[in-house]
């Protein structure tokens, strides 16, 4: 467990929920890279891999939270690229 790895995951963790609270009010994609959001989950995901197998500890549920939250903005930015469409 490392003090800077908890402090770029609660910092990262604050970022996500302002994203997320955006796509829900604007409903639009506008400023949204889906290529960015997929890069961090792939990153999150390399994270929680590192966890499992080399350093189990309590960080790997930051890096859950951090995870879920990208994974809703990107859910979020389908459903407001579908709402474009319509």
């Amino acid at each position: 467990m490392s003090v800077f790895e908890i402090g770029m995951l609660v910092c990262f963790g604050f970022a996500w929920p302002i994203s997320i609270m955006k796509s829900i009010k604007t409903k639009s994609i506008e400023g949204k890279s889906l290529m960015f959001m997929y890069v961090i989950m792939i990153g999150y995901l390399f994270g929680v891999a590192h966890k499992v197998f080399y350093n189990f500890d309590f960080v790997l549920i930051l890096y859950g939270i951090n995870l879920l939250m990208v994974f809703t903005d990107l859910m979020l930015y389908y459903r407001n690229k579908k709402l474009l469409s319509i």
